[in-house]
């Protein structure tokens, strides 16, 4: 019971811990829009970590998301057919990809490409006391290096959640023309018929939370580390499985909160 309770403990104060920085996050927030003295981004900052969380990941989520899709649709099809239903595969996949997988799936290829990344950077930094350096100088680390990464996750979750969405939807049109003989066309046009608007904004409000997930679990256990180059590749390690973890997690909660609010319960 001593080692149930100490755990618990401990992931109480990991995740308040986690708290506190994305607090720290959004007080700065107001101040990127307004430009105000001592909450200023630094835009070429933000830029590059735009360029290196999102668009050097488009390559691995879109193959990645396309096989999710054509598996599905190879392994959903025959079933669907054999009661009669094989028209209704789009339907299936397209809803499963916007409200789910798409961004799930971006999300945790994002967290093994982009988040382990950032943990090492910042990790090394540590290590090497340049966070200390930087208080020093009176210069705020969460704002000149957490805050730019922490956006640049977010905003590149969700355009890389769409992307997911379209990825799977033309993996799953591939395939079930060369399962079910579907015409592509009539695939896609079927799923976009059947994918609501709320499939797409729901999925795209669970991207943005996980994009905040990311860039700030990542921040906070590079910023953290100690012991030298072992600290480093054991908050690289833990970035990856807390991340997944986590983003799983939180896609099961919000998903039973947009099932009791009637959100996209039903296909």
């Amino acid at each position: 019971m001593a080692a149930v309770g100490a755990s618990a403990v401990s992931v109480t104060s990991f995740i308040g811990s986690i708290g506190l920085l994305v607090r720290d996050v959004a007080v700065l927030l107001p101040g990127v829009v307004t430009q105000e003295r001592g909450k200023r981004m630094a835009w070429t900052n933000l830029g590059y970590q735009l360029y290196r969380v999102g668009v050097r990941s488009i390559g691995v989520v879109g193959l990645v998301t396309f096989c999710i899709g054509a598996i599905l649709s190879l392994q959903i099809g025959p079933i669907l057919e054999s009661y009669g239903a094989g028209g209704q595969l789009p339907r299936v996949i397209g809803i499963a990809m916007f409200r789910e997988l798409g961004p799930l799936i971006g999300a945790i290829v994002l967290t093994g490409f982009a988040g382990a990344s950032i943990a090492a950077e910042l990790g090394t930094m540590a290590v090497a006391e340049e966070l200390r350096a930087l208080r020093s100088h009176a210069i705020d680390p969460v704002r000149f290096l957490v805050l730019p990464r922490v956006v640049a996750a977010t905003v590149m979750t969700v355009c890389l959640a769409v992307f997911s969405n379209f990825m799977g939807v033309v993996g799953g049109a591939f395939t079930a023309k060369l399962s079910l003989g579907i015409p592509v066309y009539t695939y896609v046009d079927s799923t976009f018929q059947a994918v609501a608007t709320v499939d797409l904004v729901t999925g795209l409000i669970k991207a943005a939370v996980f994009g905040v997930i990311i860039g700030a679990l990542s921040c906070h256990l590079g910023m953290s580390v100690r012991g030298g180059a072992l600290g480093v590749g054991s908050a690289t390690t833990r970035t990856v499985v807390n991340s997944i973890v986590g983003l799983v997690c939180v896609d099961l909660l919000f998903t039973m909160i947009f099932y009791v609010l009637g959100l996209g319960g039903k296909l």
